[in-house]
């Protein structure tokens, strides 16, 4: 993996491209089924050697049509859950505003795939999903740091049909 550069990646997601590390894992992950890919090692990032990773499909708000993005995920109360960080820009990711409009959402975690519907963690529960969160993977910290917004704490639990 080449040098992590926070901004750099932050400047491509805003313009609308996919940095070329991130697509390299979806990639990867994608063509493996999920044996390769869901335990990522995010030490180039300031993260540890094996951070567990989702696929987050969601369907664009404007076109409608389905986007996946790879995303650090934590395990809690039988929830996934997921940070909107975009490496701190003032800014929401896009996949935030696609789940915001459509709730309803495609994940992949290693080799299963299944439908979860995605609501945003408020109050006490964000707080400790956040703290859940930050512990997993630092950098979350610092990225709330660079920005003005609060960085959202997303829950997605499984439902029915998908996509």
């Amino acid at each position: 993996m080449s040098e992590f550069n926070v901004d750099d990646t932050v400047r491509e997601l805003t313009s609308g491209q996919v940095p070329a590390w991130i697509v390299e894992h979806l990639r990867a992950y994608r063509e493996s089924g999920g044996r390769e890919g869901h335990l990522f090692d995010a030490r180039f990032a300031g993260g540890g050697a094996a951070v567990p990773t989702l696929l987050l499909t969601t369907r664009g708000r404007r076109t409608g049509r389905q986007h996946t993005m790879p995303l650090i995920y934590g395990a809690v109360d039988g929830a996934y859950v997921i940070i909107g960080s975009k490496g701190g820009a003032p800014t929401q990711p896009a996949w935030y505003h696609n789940l915001v409009a459509e709730p309803r959402v495609e994940l992949q975690i290693g080799t299963e795939i299944f439908a979860a519907r995605a609501r945003i963690a408020a109050g006490e529960e964000r707080a400790r999903l956040w703290q859940h969160m930050v512990a997993m993977y630092p950098p979350f910290a610092e990225y709330q740091g660079k920005t003005t917004r609060e960085i959202p704490v997303v829950v997605l639990e499984r439902a029915g049909p998908s996509l």
